[in-house]
């Protein structure tokens, strides 16, 4: 079927809207959606403290009063972003906006070590209070376990089979520890996402910058910058993540940093060729006649037209970078105190006996999300060349 170009549609929206036309596409932004509103809305999606309680004709929504800073900047900067998309503000006003909001997320998470939590959550007190009828009422969240709440209290033993415990329904079973696999999966994929989109922002923000600055230039400064990226090139990232984590201990932000600053070469070769490719023609020679400073021509007007194959790169890094993260979580050297698909791998193959779930849920949650970036990144390159354009029967 021919989709013909509309009018006035930028090269950028034209290369989105022919790369999400297929089946493929759509699939792995449905998935990649679904994770994300997974991970903001974790705590009240999985929880083993009420949504809403009334005690004596006070009501109290309990999940909210013990939501960490985490929590409430995830929460506000995702409705801060809903609200942005919806607006009718100018576009150059929702980017200077959206990068704030990024970046104060990351600013609150990387500082997140350094904040005291205002208590221990003991989640066998809510499960009494309710069996001693101490509620009018109760609403509990649809999976009424926390990622951390280990049912001590069950009196069972841990690495339950689905279904398998008939007091306490566990859709997907339990850990080796006794947790429940469905929530902590669903809290692990703010890990999962966290690490693909915070990773490969650092990358693309060192690749672009210098990617074109390259590209504009050229000469000695193209010559510098691709010795610099041949060097990084040949940095191995997993092994460099395995050293710091044996002399600096675990830490998600310490995967996010050397993930970033060891991925960006790729970033700016893309934006290397494509400045390359601009740098002589009338625009931007008209932008440089016109006296407009460095970083207006270079990302006011030669970034936006050459975007669309960076884009590409982008979704593949985003799943290269949650697989590292799963790498070493599967090797034991991944996050203690936060659920992990890796971690929950590694519980399957170390036990004496092979725990099929602990194998299959995680595994498939690894294997959908980085095939649904592998969709989108292969329908974005097919959209981008032309001559793929043409045998798919599409009108640019």
């Amino acid at each position: 079927m021919n989709k013909a170009r509309k009018k006035g549609e930028t090269f950028t929206h034209r290369i989105l809207r022919l790369s999400f036309a297929g089946w493929g596409a759509k699939i792995g932004l449905a998935w990649v959606a679904l994770l994300a509103l997974l991970a903001v809305f974790a705590p009240f999606i999985a929880n083993s403290m009420p949504l809403l309680a009334s005690e004596n004709g006070k009501i109290t929504a309990p999940v909210l009063h013990f939501l960490s800073i985490e929590d409430i900047v995830v929460l506000a900067a995702f409705f801060i972003l809903v609200t942005l998309f919806l607006s009718p503000l100018r576009q150059s006003l929702k980017t200077l906006l959206l990068t704030f909001v990024i970046l104060i997320v990351g600013v609150t998470i990387i500082s997140k070590q350094l904040i005291v939590e205002k208590q221990n959550i003991v989640y066998t007190e809510f499960r009494e209070q309710i069996a001693a009828n101490k509620y009018d009422w109760v609403v509990m969240p649809p999976i009424p376990y926390a990622p951390r709440d280990y049912l001590r209290d069950a009196r069972r033993p841990p690495l339950q089979a689905p279904l398998a415990d008939k007091q306490y329904l566990h859709w997907m079973g339990t850990e080796e520890n006794g947790g429940d696999v469905l929530s902590r999966m669903i809290h692990a994929s703010r890990i999962a996402l966290g690490i693909g989109f915070l990773a490969t922002g650092i990358a693309m923000v060192i690749g672009v910058i210098l990617g074109g600055l390259m590209g504009y230039f050229s000469g000695v400064v193209d010559i510098l910058g691709m010795r610099l990226v041949e060097i990084f090139e040949s940095i191995p990232t997993l092994f460099l993540l395995l050293t710091f984590v044996a002399f600096f201990g675990r830490s998600i932000y310490i995967m996010m940093v050397i993930i970033g600053l060891t991925s960006w070469s790729g970033y700016a070769r893309y934006i290397r060729a494509e400045f390359l490719r601009l740098r002589k023609q009338d625009f931007v020679q008209a932008t440089i006649a016109s006296g407009l400073p460095l970083r207006s021509i270079l990302f006011r007007h030669m970034l936006p037209n050459g975007v669309a194959p960076l884009l590409v790169g982008v979704s593949f890094g985003v799943a290269s970078a949650i697989l590292a993260e799963a790498t070493l979580s599967f090797l034991g050297l991944g996050l203690v105190d936060s659920p992990s698909w890796g971690q929950m791998l590694n519980q399957a193959v170390k036990s004496s006996v092979f725990n099929w779930w602990m194998a299959v849920f995680p595994g498939g949650a690894i294997f959908m999300t980085v095939f649904a970036y592998n969709l989108m990144g292969e329908a974005l390159r097919d959209a981008i060349d032309p001559q793929l354009a043409k045998k798919a029967g599409v009108v640019t």
